[in-house]
Formats: C-alpha cells, sequence, structure tokens
C-alpha cells in the first residue's frame, strides 16, 4: 500500500481499473496518510468527510476515484471558504467553483482544503491565521507560498495533485521549493469563477503535481471557456495528454534568458542546475540561443504595485456587513468597519491594503499605478517580440533554495523579491510551468521555468514531459514520508 503514496495518476488510474483498489479503499488510504504526516507539516486546514468527498463526486470519467487537493481560496459547497484568514472564519462556501465543478464531474475525490498565505498575499505560507505550513524536505523551511499548503502535501505524499492559485508566482515558486511540478495556465484558459480575488487582471488557478502527465491529466478537465467568468477565453476542451512523448518537437527553439541566469544574488547551485538541464534539452535535440528581456528588471516593481491596487479593491468587500467577521461590540457604523478589519486582518494584509490605497489616491495614481500599467505593456510587447525568435524560454523559477523560517522578518523587499522570476508571466497573462531541475548539497530541491506564449500549454507540457523522461529528479521524495 505505502507505493500509492508517491504513484501517478496514471498508475493509480490502472489500479482502479483494475480493481486493484477501490476509490474508497484510495481514499481511505490517504486520508490516513494525512492522520499521520499532516501533523509535522500542516498542509492542510481540513480533511472533509469521507462520505461526503465520494458523494460529491461522479466517481466517472477520466479522474474517476483520484483524491486531490484545493487551496483554501477556491470554493467548495458547503465547505470552509477561508482564505487562511481570521475574517472568514466558518464561512461557508455556497457553490462549487467552476474548477471544482468540472472536477468532480471527471470523478477526482476533493479531499480537503489546504493552508496558504492570508488571502494569497506572502511567499512562505507564515502569513497564514492557522499556523505555519513547513517543508517536508526539511521542516526548519518554508515550502514557499503562496500555495505552500498545497506544493507541500504533494511533495510529502498526502495527495497526487492540488489546486492552487498564481498571482505572480505562488504556484510555481512553492513548486520548486518542494520539488514538485507547479503549473499557471494562460490568463483566461481556466476559469476564475469561485477563485476569491486577490489581483482579479493576475490571479490564475494553477496545478500542482509529481509529474507533467498528471499536470497535464488535471488541466484537461479544468480548461475551457466558462460563460460565468467575463476573463475566460473561447477556448475548447482538449486533451493535453495527446502529445505528450519521450522526445522534443522537432526544430524546438528554446531561449535561454540570460539576465535572469546571470542575475545578482542567484545561488551558484541553482544556476548549475540549470545551465545541466540546458545541455539536457541540446542533447534531445533542442536549438538553444541566449535572449535578454530587459524588463525583467522593472516587473516587480510593477507586480508590487498593481497587485496591491487590485488587493486594495477586491478586500474592500470584507468590511463586517455581509459576510465573515463583524465586531458586534461597536457603537458606530466606522468603528464596526475599523475593528474588524482590523482584527480580522493580518499584518501582511492591512499593508497590502495601505499600499494598494496609496498608489491609487489623487495625487499618486498617476505617478504609481498609471506608470505600473505603462510597464506592463512593454513586458507583454517584449515577450510577443522574443517568441518571434524562440519558442520556449528556459529562467530560473527562484533566486535561492527554501529558506528559514523568518529569515525575511526584518528585510520584507527580499520577500517580495521572491516573485522576482515569475511575475512577468501573471503581468504578460502568459503560461509557464516549474520543473525540478536538481537538489542542492543540502538535499533542498531546486527548479527551473518553461514559459511560452500565449496559449502554448500543449508545447510546454510537451517539452517539460520530455526533460523529465531523460531525469530522475521528479521520482525523488523527502525521507520520512
Amino acid at each position: 500500500m505505502n507505493s500509492l503514496a508517491f504513484a501517478t495518476i496514471s498508475e493509480l488510474r490502472a489500479k482502479l481499473h483494475d480493481k486493484v483498489i477501490s476509490p474508497s479503499q484510495l481514499l481511505d488510504f490517504f486520508i490516513e496518510r494525512f492522520k499521520k504526516f499532516d501533523p509535522i507539516i500542516n498542509s492542510t486546514l481540513e480533511v472533509f468527510n469521507k462520505d461526503s468527498v465520494l458523494s460529491a463526486s461522479s466517481l466517472h470519467g477520466p479522474l474517476a476515484g483520484i483524491p486531490g487537493l484545493a487551496k483554501d481560496n477556491i470554493s467548495i459547497n458547503g465547505q470552509n471558504l477561508t482564505c487562511a484568514s481570521k475574517i472568514l472564519q466558518n464561512f461557508k462556501a455556497i457553490h462549487d467553483a467552476t474548477a471544482i465543478e468540472r472536477l468532480k464531474s471527471a470523478g477526482a475525490l476533493l479531499m480537503g482544503r489546504t493552508n496558504m498565505d492570508e488571502f494569497a498575499m506572502g511567499s512562505s505560507t507564515e502569513t497564514s491565521a492557522y499556523g505555519l505550513t513547513k517543508n517536508p524536505w526539511d521542516t526548519s523551511r518554508v515550502p514557499g507560498g503562496s500555495s505552500g499548503g498545497s506544493a507541500a502535501a504533494v511533495a510529502a505524499g498526502l495527495a497526487p495533485w492540488a489546486l492552487g492559485s498564481d498571482t505572480g508566482g505562488s504556484v510555481r515558486q512553492p513548486a520548486a521549493f518542494c520539488g514538485i511540478v507547479g503549473f499557471k495556465p494562460t490568463y483566461g484558459l481556466v476559469s476564475r469563477y469561485g477563485l476569491v480575488a486577490y489581483g482579479s487582471s493576475l490571479d490564475q488557478i494553477g496545478i500542482f503535481s509529481r509529474t507533467v502527465q498528471d499536470t497535464a491529466f488535471v488541466l484537461s478537465e479544468i480548461a475551457g471557456q466558462d460563460i460565468r467568468d467575463s476573463s475566460s477565453l473561447a477556448v475548447e476542451k482538449k486533451d493535453y495528454t495527446a502529445l505528450l512523448k519521450d522526445n522534443l518537437p522537432a526544430g524546438i527553439r528554446i531561449g535561454v534568458v540570460r539576465n535572469a541566469i546571470e542575475a545578482e544574488g542567484m545561488d551558484p547551485e541553482i544556476v548549475s542546475a540549470i545551465e545541466e538541464a540546458i545541455s539536457t534539452y541540446e542533447s534531445l535535440g533542442a536549438q538553444i540561443s541566449r535572449v535578454e528581456l530587459p524588463t525583467l528588471d522593472y516587473a516587480a516593481a510593477a507586480y508590487f504595485i498593481l497587485s496591491r491596487a487590485e488587493a486594495a479593491s477586491n478586500l474592500s468587500r470584507f468590511d463586517g456587513v455581509r459576510y465573515g467577521l463583524r465586531d458586534k461590540e461597536a457603537q458606530t457604523l466606522s468603528d464596526m468597519y475599523f475593528n474588524t478589519r482590523h482584527d480580522g486582518f493580518g499584518d501582511e494584509v492591512r499593508s497590502r491594503i495601505l499600499v494598494g490605497n496609496y498608489v491609487l489616491s489623487t495625487g499618486h495614481a498617476d505617478a504609481f499605478y498609471q506608470n505600473a500599467k505603462v510597464v506592463q505593456r512593454l513586458i507583454r510587447r517584449e515577450f510577443v517580440e522574443t517568441f518571434k525568435d524562440v519558442d520556449l524560454l528556459i529562467m530560473p523559477t527562484h533566486p535561492m533554495p527554501a529558506f528559514k523560517f523568518g529569515a525575511f522578518d526584518v528585510d520584507k523587499l527580499q520577500m517580495d523579491l521572491q516573485d522576482y522570476f515569475t511575475c512577468s508571466m501573471n503581468l504578460a497573462g502568459i503560461p509557464a510551468i516549474s520543473i525540478p531541475c536538481g537538489f542542492t548539497k543540502n538535499n533542498l530541491p531546486i527548479g527551473m521555468q518553461l514559459v511560452g506564449p500565449h496559449l502554448s500549454e500543449s508545447l510546454i507540457l510537451q517539452a517539460a514531459h520530455a526533460y523529465e523522461q531523460k531525469t530522475e529528479w521528479h521520482m525523488k521524495h523527502p525521507e520520512g514520508f
């Protein structure tokens, strides 16, 4: 039975099909693993009642009987939806997010909701109101964020896949820290209906798994147009596993982002691992060239401003009037607003709301918000021009391995710069995947990104899968789990 913990979706599907194990037994197996191991890493805020999980799924379809998890900002009908915040404590979702609805229709078993940085604001899962999530590779270190709970659970073999959300890198960075696959689709490919908004123009539901093929299985079920989401793209449902082969598409051109690889402060072990991965791609027949993305230096600043501006707007709805926490002792409406938001939101969320309101305020909007929008357009244009010469890009996912808890308590800027290599893709709305490409001498995972143009998911997954078949990084698992 222990072989099930790190089995792929394909392997689990085969066992279910051959009746080696039933969906109920498989669910029992993972529930028991949660009881044993999750007290160590605190990846999940709640594992649902077994009967409710089974009854909510169709138990028919491509993912029939396959358990998975969802980040606690993705709506699951009848279950708590707190965004790891006190302000939404005990709030229950009244509908399924479109992604959840589609997964249930495909037979998947949504077995729990994962810990996260409060309202997806953070890069370490240290801002959750419900405790830290720990990295299963080294429990003194963070799993990344904001989707750290989802990443840690998959890495520890508590579920074969999980959903997260990626606003500036919050799927890819924790995937890299935890040694698994993290995928952010093109903006609009996966419906945002039922995803609690942080930055509406940047947010995208993403996928965690241990292999590229598993990611393709999940993406095939959740992608496609949704009339309930005005930003949803008119894209038909397709099978993203169909083109996965051991080799690369003939003549594929891959650009290595030189100013990312050579960026100041890059950990030498990460650079070495990525250069080795580049050599692997050359051996697979890829045409490798070195390219520059000058706007990369401005992306983090633009993301900082735009994400906080949108957060200030989106989080204004949490005021104690309509739902969630309310200060019932307040004597005035103003005091009720103030006390509810002060007591309900954590420090990081309050800080981002303040900054967001500042950059949107009269006298500052032109200097900050409008200039950031100009930079965003430049970033988009630069990617479009770059992809005229190459098919995909390789760049780091993170500048350093998973760091210790509290490492950036004094220097908050360094925490914000965790998004340095990932937020450009959110600003441009293009897809990217982080895949394992090595380990440090301290046995900490290293990830790298493959980035493609608008709606290039199939090509990105092909290239990532081909690399995966030539390496063994995805087969390694943390000891003790």
